[in-house]
């Protein structure tokens, strides 16, 4: 991974920060908050659920801050079953249309619906993120939901791979943010949708088995 790359994954939750804060004075600059939420669709249509574990500033929020408070429990399955998903995913989406179309025309109006929706998803996932893993709002979250589809439907060959070498330790499972088993995917690709490729799997496997390049 390159510094610049990993410096975003690393950081880039200082611009979660930025756009609380800047939306407190100006709500137009909380429309910036449709990057997040087009970004997961846009970048799954060719590698998956990519963005969620390597670009959302959120995210880098879970990762570099909620994991060091964490309890890291294993995520209830109710948090992953596909009713809540779907549930969240229409509310969500009701919610933002009609505030979008009560408020047509007025841009700090619009801004004030983005605003609401991320602060409100973001003390959320901060609150399940130290109770449960710090990623178990990943497991519902709309966009998320909604890029995970999509990788079902679009298979690509961009994904983590889990070479031969794997000899099934389960250390990747026991790392993995959102409770997968990499090694069930022994000598093929990383394929499970809801995979975010975060690299953790990679970072904990003593074989050096997974990778976009594993032998």
């Amino acid at each position: 991974m390159s510094k610049l790359k990993l410096y975003w994954k690393k950081y880039s939750f200082f611009i979660l920060f930025a756009f609380i804060i800047l939306g407190l004075f100006d709500m137009r600059f909380a429309l910036a908050a449709v990057i997040c939420m087009a970004g997961p669709i846009i970048v799954s249509l060719w590698k998956g659920r990519y963005w969620c574990g390597n670009l959302c500033p959120r995210g880098s929020m879970y990762d570099s801050l909620i994991s060091k408070i964490s309890r890291r429990k294993k995520i209830p399955g109710f948090f992953k079953s596909v009713y809540l998903r779907i549930f969240m995913l229409l509310f969500i989406l009701t919610m933002f249309g009609y505030g979008v179309y009560k408020n047509w025309g007025n841009l700090y109006g619009i801004g004030m619906v983005f605003y609401r929706i991320i602060v409100i998803t973001s003390i959320v996932g901060i609150v399940l993120g130290m109770i449960y893993s710090q990623r178990t709002w990943c497991s519902f979250c709309p966009m998320g939901t909604i890029a995970s589809f999509i990788s079902r439907k679009r298979k690509s060959s961009r994904l983590l791979k889990v070479s031969s070498s794997c000899v099934s330790c389960r250390l990747c499972a026991k790392s993995c943010p959102l409770d997968l088993l990499p090694y069930e995917y022994k000598g093929d690709l990383l394929s499970h949708p809801d995979c975010i490729q975060c690299g953790s799997c990679a970072a904990a496997c003593p074989k050096k088995a997974i990778g976009y390049s594993a032998r």
